[in-house]
């Protein structure tokens, strides 16, 4: 049992030592990626909140996540109910349809995009993002949502119908309020799928709707700035932050689905 745990936290270890290098970078005074650091300054976070460039990036990467979140949750709810309550030919078929952007690599799926959407005039546009990030986004809200569905009792739905609520109200008031917590985590998945995507955004970006993963590619390639750390370190906390979330939100779900919570565990 102890082998067990030393194993875990050496893999837990080796897993964020990178995280450990990277936030003391952020606060070096050096003019060049260097560790260990010297010194200790905020520079190059006021160097990001001060970049125009950088900031652009930013607030791109955080539009077309918004949009990719509320469009591959929409898309995830129905495709969700039809799978797991729907009885036609082809259902497994589509569901590993759906799903296939989880096992495709995305280098395939980035090339493949390029190409069609090439003949489409949306390279360099934030739509060209938006509709590549959704199709990597939508796997998970299809997986969570499923999940909450599968042990939902449709006995609520039927007593709600019978006291006269059409199928709209009875999703509204009834369903959705009880899958809500599977929702929103598919719905925070799909964000940080497409706000940390990277690969489809060198590919589609162009010159004109560079976000912010592709601009620290790009810085990466170009000026081996610290600012890249100070971004990276933000992002880190963002990403973590969102993880407690989603998190609590499993945590909330299994409760309510009457099952006792598992540490650690995260839906997925």
């Amino acid at each position: 049992m102890w082998g067990f745990y030393v194993l875990c936290v050496l893999i837990f270890f080796f897993l964020s030592l990178p995280v450990f290098i990277v936030l003391p970078i952020s606060f070096s005074s050096a003019k060049y990626l260097q560790f260990p650091p010297k010194g200790f300054s905020l520079q190059w976070y006021e160097d990001y909140f001060s970049d125009r460039v950088w900031l652009s990036a930013t607030f791109l990467s955080l539009r077309v996540a918004t949009i990719t979140m509320v469009l591959a949750t929409v898309l995830g709810i129905m495709a969700s109910l039809a799978l797991v309550r729907g009885r036609f030919r082809g259902k497994s078929v589509i569901h590993a349809f759906l799903l296939s952007p989880m096992i495709i690599p995305v280098i395939i799926i980035a090339i493949s995009v390029y190409f069609f959407f090439a003949k489409l005039r949306l390279i360099g546009t934030s739509l060209g993002l938006i509709l590549a990030h959704t199709v990597l986004a939508l796997p998970f809200v299809v997986v969570n949502v499923s999940a909450t569905l599968k042990g939902f009792d449709e006995t609520l739905e039927r007593a709600a119908m019978s006291l006269g609520a059409n199928r709209v109200k009875t999703f509204l008031k009834v369903t959705f309020p009880l899958i809500r917590p599977g929702v929103i985590s598919g719905a925070l998945f799909a964000f940080i799928t497409s706000f940390d995507e990277v690969v489809i955004a060198i590919f589609i970006s162009g010159a004109y709707a560079v976000t912010l993963p592709k601009q620290m590619w790009d810085g990466i390639r170009i000026s081996l700035n610290p600012t890249i750390a100070a971004v990276s370190s933000i992002l880190v906390c963002f990403s973590i932050a969102l993880m407690l979330v989603i998190e609590l939100l499993r945590r909330r779900m299994v409760r309510l689905r009457g099952e006792k919570p598992i540490a650690g565990k995260v839906s997925s």
